[in-house]
């Protein structure tokens, strides 16, 4: 599967943006898609997953509240919609797949992965 990011921008705090991720290929439903960032000078974190049908979603606690993943299978979308954003949420995001069905935080058990959107928020 190919991933392309896009969405992301410039941003005051407070403020909202939703990043999407669009999929090529027909098996778009059979991955787990998850939501990585990237900082400068930092490692890439895990910020968020989505199970195939998008029953069931995970966020990490610094985000949980505001942020909200979310998946369109007809579409071969899945989103990562922003609220309330903060300086700290300031990095690089990527989407990724995970085909083996790991329901993981680990960037590596993720195999497909997007290009990157950038996310700057102001203060």
């Amino acid at each position: 599967v190919q991933l392309q990011a896009f969405g992301g921008g410039l941003v005051q705090a407070g403020g909202s943006l939703r990043l999407s991720c669009a999929a090529s290929g027909r098996t778009f439903s059979s991955y787990v898609m998850g939501w990585f960032r990237q900082a400068p000078g930092l490692e890439r974190e895990f910020v968020a997953r989505i199970s195939l049908n998008g029953a069931n979603t995970y966020v990490i606690d610094p985000v949980k509240g505001r942020f909200t993943i979310s998946r369109d299978n007809a579409k071969n979308t899945v989103y990562l919609q922003m609220n309330n954003l903060k300086p700290e949420n300031t990095a690089v995001y990527y989407c990724a797949a995970d085909g083996r069905l790991l329901w993981s935080s680990r960037w590596s058990d993720y195999a497909y992965w997007g290009q990157g959107t950038q996310v700057t928020v102001s203060s």
